[in-house]
């Protein structure tokens, strides 16, 4: 692939319909605002009803003719993401793609509606479950993709199959990167999944470098520690990019012609921190397919998503 690809090149997306989560802001805007200005129906799933039909607004007065819907969808919440699955197969008939790009980052410890903690709940759990119950529409469209959106940081995880939630031991950063790696893991074993069913549907992943998003102050927020605020707005000024360019690689990942299942994607510069998209490869232990197959046995166990299009 070149390496000067940028979101001119994102192709006439007439006729796809697209689901990414977390629109509301940072990455998620931008993959929702650059698809729909090139013709795809695109809905915008956000936590926040209002901040979801800002977003909406924001969008539609920069690109008037663009086909954007809200969709509400709490990933902290698996009886949310049934009702918002359950709404969307019933309004539906195709589903090119869905963009698992909403997180949470390096926050307190905190738990999701069902008990899990609260990064590996949203980041992983809740896109497992939303990607299970949105397959037979993703089954059934031609050419459809899923892009699960990871980190560098996944390079610094482990997954403690001990204590996934952090009950014994718990770090902010140790747990978000944990989620990352599980993010690789998920990708790795849906695609051999779908490769053994001969799907045409296909799941890629990507990640942004180090952008500019809001996600990297809501730690600090929640802490109340005005220090790390002043630092990471610092970091932010010195070294990080914008999200718009944070985005391009799963951009790249969701519309560029020849991306294969399994593939993934970050920018070409500084230790893959900002630049322009690549084919990148993760550490050594996303590529564990044993301990991909663990994560999903236990994930189909905490989230009662059995993906029964894909069992083997």
């Amino acid at each position: 692939m070149s390496n000067r690809w940028n979101s001119a090149d994102i192709s006439d997306q007439t006729g796809r319909t697209v689901l990414v989560t977390g629109g509301n802001s940072g990455l998620g805007f931008h993959t929702c605002r650059l698809l729909a200005a090139k013709g795809a129906r695109v809905l915008l799933a956000s936590r926040s009803p209002q901040r979801g039909r800002q977003a909406r607004t924001e969008i539609l007065q920069e690109f008037p003719g663009a086909q954007l819907e809200t969709v509400d969808l709490d990933l902290a919440d698996l009886e949310s993401v049934r009702s918002c699955a359950e709404n969307l197969r019933a309004d539906l008939d195709r589903l090119d793609l869905l963009v698992n790009n909403a997180g949470v980052m390096a926050i307190p410890r905190q738990e999701t509606v069902q008990g899990f903690e609260r990064q590996f709940g949203v980041n992983h759990l809740g896109h497992f479950a939303l990607t299970g119950a949105l397959l037979p529409l993703l089954l059934a469209t031609p050419g459809s993709r899923v892009v699960n959106v990871s980190s560098i940081a996944h390079r610094h995880g482990r997954i403690n199959f001990d204590d996934l939630h952090g009950q014994r031991k718990y770090s902010p950063f140790g747990a978000y990167a944990q989620s990352k790696l599980a993010n690789l893991l998920f990708t790795l074993e849906l695609q051999r999944r779908l490769g053994s069913k001969e799907a045409d549907t296909i799941c890629a992943s990507a990640h942004p470098g180090f952008s500019a998003t809001n996600l990297q102050y809501v730690a600090a927020r929640e802490k109340g520690s005005r220090f790390e605020l002043i630092v990471m707005r610092i970091l932010n000024a010195l070294f990080s990019q914008s999200a718009e360019q944070g985005a391009l690689p799963q951009l790249y990942a969701a519309a560029a012609t020849g991306v294969r299942g399994g593939d993934y994607f970050g920018p070409d510069r500084w230790m893959q921190t900002r630049g322009l998209p690549k084919k990148v490869r993760a550490k050594e232990t996303a590529h564990d397919q044993e301990a991909a197959q663990e994560l999903w046995r236990r994930s189909v166990e905490m989230t009662a998503e059995p993906f029964d299009q894909l069992q083997d």
